[in-house]
């Protein structure tokens, strides 16, 4: 049987027992009896989160229960909605994907920084 929070106006919050069906009905404060409605407490991490962090926690909630597919068409509308939001040379990595990380060396060698570091090039 799960654990529900209820609050007292007098003593605070107290938890209590109680079925699914039953969670909804006050209970009374154990200390002076008095009828005390449920609370929801949210937990401190969640109040602290940043904007992109709760922004992200929301769309992985909604995935859950409606998953979206990706299409060729949804492709072409997100990336139009980001070039809308953040212009054609934000710089972002959704721009860089297209261009090479090829270097080259001092001594002329090519180099792939941060892309391979185990790969050796010819």
């Amino acid at each position: 049987m799960p654990v529900y929070d209820y609050k007292c106006h007098e003593h605070g919050v107290f938890y209590a027992l109680a079925t699914l069906d039953e969670s909804a009905v006050p209970k009374p404060c154990p200390e002076c009896g008095e009828l005390s409605a449920r609370i929801i407490l949210i937990s401190p991490h969640l109040v602290k989160l940043k904007k992109e962090e709760m922004t992200a926690h929301e769309r992985n909630e909604k995935a859950q229960f409606e998953p979206t597919f990706s299409t060729p068409e949804s492709r072409k509308e997100a990336h139009e909605k980001h070039i809308h939001q953040h212009g054609s040379g934000c710089g972002c990595s959704e721009h860089k994907k297209n261009k090479s990380m090829l270097f080259y060396t001092a001594e002329g060698h090519k180099t792939f920084p941060s892309m391979r570091p185990w790969m050796i090039s010819h």
